[in-house]
């Protein structure tokens, strides 16, 4: 049942057709995980919690830096630095006190995505890297339950509902992953601010009309938008029973066909420092309040000031947690930088 105080939050649907008070219970016993608290991850939560979904999972082990508040408007200055998994489920819980977050400081892996999408009915991908989708994918069909899919491509993007009542899946659209090089996220070639808000509202809409029962899901269809020319359209495709999923696959980045990169401790760094460059990729901010010395080029301003990286000596890369610095190491690599590179293990605190 609905307390009072829950009327009142809900009046809206309350007096709503095809949704009402049978609806909103549903809402109410819903269990959603989103994963990704970033440009998608940001409206699909803060759409779901106002709507009254139950309980909310989210799944992030990013933290909120300056340049995402472009468009992750969730977030506000005093949050960079912070957990955006943690600091979203606090904003969150201001906006609707009824919903129970459950917090998720980590990354979606093989070792953890089966688990996790046991707990819940339905899962929103926000993620941003061909690994984590394909994981998400395989692991959606394993456990089966349906996978609410969203991505972003600097003007365009892409909303569709895959493995929905034995529907089509991510591998049956995209059987192979794209090259690597093909294939760069925002960090290096931009997003429009509204775009991933214009998507993430539409996945929020599509988990909704799950939940509720009504509508036509975007099962077996592809939603492309095109902000610049305000145009969509709907593609349709059918499940490929070639693609079928048994097993998760032992590592997705070799899968997607990423290379891992070779990691130096900071112990090992300081035994023979003299033998290489460093470079700094974190923000200003965190530069200015704590570093071990090098080269500083930000991430975001990395593949256009390229040509400044030091290659006179091996080449050591890093942030606060390892994370951004992989992603520097994979602008140097595919812009053919020649020195050996290696990844600061565990960042700089």
């Amino acid at each position: 049942m609905l307390t009072s105080e829950e009327k009142k939050q809900y009046d809206r649907h309350l007096i709503l057709d095809k949704i009402g008070e049978e609806g909103q219970l549903k809402l109410k016993k819903a269990k959603v995980l989103v994963i990704g608290a970033g440009g998608l991850g940001c409206p699909v939560l803060q759409y779901l919690t106002a709507a009254g979904v139950g309980t909310i999972g989210i799944i992030d082990d990013d933290l909120v830096a300056q340049s995402n508040l472009q468009r992750q408007v969730l977030y506000t200055m005093d949050d960079i630095g912070f957990s955006k998994a943690k600091t979203a489920a606090k904003r969150l819980s201001r906006l609707n006190p009824f919903v129970k977050f459950n917090v998720y400081q980590q990354k979606l892996t093989r070792e953890n995505a089966i688990s996790l999408f046991n707990t819940y009915d339905i899962m929103v991908d926000g993620s941003d890297n061909f690994s984590t989708r394909y994981l998400a994918n395989d692991a959606s069909v394993i456990t089966n339950k349906p996978l609410v899919y969203g991505a972003i491509f600097k003007f365009e993007g892409q909303v569709s509902v895959f493995n929905y009542n034995g529907s089509a899946t991510y591998r049956c659209l995209y059987p192979t992953p794209p090259n690597p090089e093909e294939s760069p996220n925002c960090s290096e070639i931009g997003v429009l601010g509204v775009l991933p808000g214009i998507i993430g509202s539409l996945q929020a809409n599509e988990t909704i009309k799950i939940i509720c029962g009504i509508g036509t899901v975007l099962a077996n269809k592809l939603l492309m938008y095109d902000s610049l020319q305000m145009r969509q359209m709907v593609l349709k495709f059918e499940r490929d029973l070639k693609s079928e999923i048994n097993a998760l696959e032992t590592d997705y980045d070799f899968f997607c066909g990423i290379v891992s990169n070779e990691e130096i401790s900071l112990e090992e760094f300081h035994i023979n420092k003299e033998k290489y460059n460093l470079l700094d990729v974190r923000e200003n901010w965190e530069r200015d309040a704590y570093h071990i010395g090098g080269q500083h080029i930000p991430l975001g301003e990395l593949l256009i000031r390229i040509n400044e990286v030091y290659k006179n000596k091996d080449l050591v890369v890093y942030c606060k947690s390892g994370i951004r610095s992989k992603k520097a190491i994979d602008i140097l690599l595919k812009n053919n930088y020649n020195s050996k590179i290696y990844n600061l293990k565990g960042g700089c605190f």
